[in-house]
């Protein structure tokens, strides 16, 4: 591909290194999972069917804002609801779905992730959805997402895995870790008996007070 607007050696760099990064975590293993940045005029995304390992720089697939891709390998098959959340929801900046263990158990059992933890308020609220199931790569399973992700920034989806967006690639997989930390963690406590949930009112408190949490500093 030749130098232009959609190459940004950098950017392409940094999302393969997250996807590496991903593995290394115990995120995904082989194929599985996907990872996305936004960028002028459209996103960088990994590549279909292709280990991160097995990847390079070039390999990272642009897809335009009207879903045209160009680049050598084709966009991961996941691309839609990647897409569509960056048309939607305009502080997304990285986009990453895993099929991180304890996440999907739990979303194999359609489970929505309740309070049990203030930390769950870490991604918009006081639940985090279970994204109703839909074939992968589909428009259906994009719109189920997008219904999920409601006032969210992370779901579930049904028998399938989790996905998270951030504010950066950084941002995004570190919330990634964080999440199915808490994934471990609920499946974890529901094998002591149900957990001792926070009410609506705490919850309201701790939501409140991540609007400034981990946010640069204004100014």
């Amino acid at each position: 591909m030749t130098q232009g607007s959609h190459y940004d050696a950098s950017l392409r760099e940094e999302l393969l290194a997250t996807a590496r990064a991903m593995t290394a975590a115990g995120l995904n293993t082989g194929t599985a999972g996907n990872v996305s940045v936004r960028m002028a005029g459209g996103m960088l995304i990994t590549p279909s069917g292709m280990p991160s390992e097995a990847c390079c720089v070039e390999d990272m697939a642009f897809v335009a804002e009207d879903g045209t891709a160009t680049g050598r390998l084709a966009p991961s098959s996941e691309w839609r609801f990647h897409h569509d959340i960056y048309a939607k929801r305009p502080e997304a900046g990285a986009v990453l779905h895993a099929h991180a263990p304890f996440a999907t158990s739990l979303a194999c059992q359609r489970i929505e992730i309740p309070p049990f933890h203030y930390m769950i308020a870490r991604f918009g609220g006081n639940t985090v959805r279970c994204a109703r199931y839909a074939t992968f790569g589909t428009q259906d399973l994009s719109d189920n997402i997008l219904d999920a992700l409601d006032g969210r920034s992370a779901c579930l989806m049904a028998n399938h895995g989790m996905l998270v967006f951030g504010r950066s690639l950084s941002n995004a997989l570190a919330l990634a870790i964080e999440f199915e930390t808490l994934c471990e963690q609920y499946w974890r406590s529901r094998q002591l008996g149900d957990p001792v949930l926070l009410s609506d009112a705490e919850m309201a408190e701790v939501v409140e007070r991540f609007r400034w949490y981990g946010k640069p500093q204004p100014g």
